[in-house]
């Protein structure tokens, strides 16, 4: 119990996608991207300060 499979992965998009569209994926994964990098760049910045 509480891990993810494939089954799940594909239901989770399959409604994304229903929600958003098919246009719309490349710009939400995008600005996830940008997100993900910046809560890198911030971690290590404030590692580098401690």
């Amino acid at each position: 119990m509480g891990r993810i499979g494939v089954a799940e992965i594909l239901i989770v998009l399959l409604i994304v996608i229903l929600l958003f569209g098919a246009k719309k994926l490349p710009e939400i994964g995008n600005a996830i991207g940008k997100a993900i990098r910046e809560f890198r760049k911030a971690t290590k910045e404030d590692d580098k300060t401690s």
